[in-house]
C-alpha cells in the first residue's frame, strides 16, 4: 500500500477495482487511469502517487469507495 488512509476496505482491492469519490461521484477507473493528472492508463488505485487528489473536487483519496461489480 502506497499511504493511502482508505483502511481496511481499501487495502484488500484488486488491481482492477474502480472507485468512485463519496462527494461528487467520479470514478476512478485504472483501465482508463487519469489524464488530467496524467495518471497513465493501467494504473491500480493503491499504485497512486501520494499527491493524487480528485480531478473533480480534489478530495483525497481515502474520500474513495470500491465499486460493486
Amino acid at each position: 500500500m502506497t499511504g493511502r488512509e482508505g483502511g481496511e476496505e481499501q487495502s484488500r482491492l484488486a488491481d482492477d477495482s474502480r472507485l468512485e469519490c463519496r462527494i461528487c461521484w467520479y470514478l476512478y477507473d485504472p483501465a482508463e487511469g487519469d489524464a488530467v493528472q496524467q495518471i497513465e492508463p493501467g494504473t491500480p488505485f493503491l499504485e497512486l502517487p501520494g499527491h493524487w487528489r480528485c480531478p473533480q473536487c480534489d478530495a483525497p483519496p481515502n474520500a474513495f469507495l470500491p465499486v460493486e461489480g
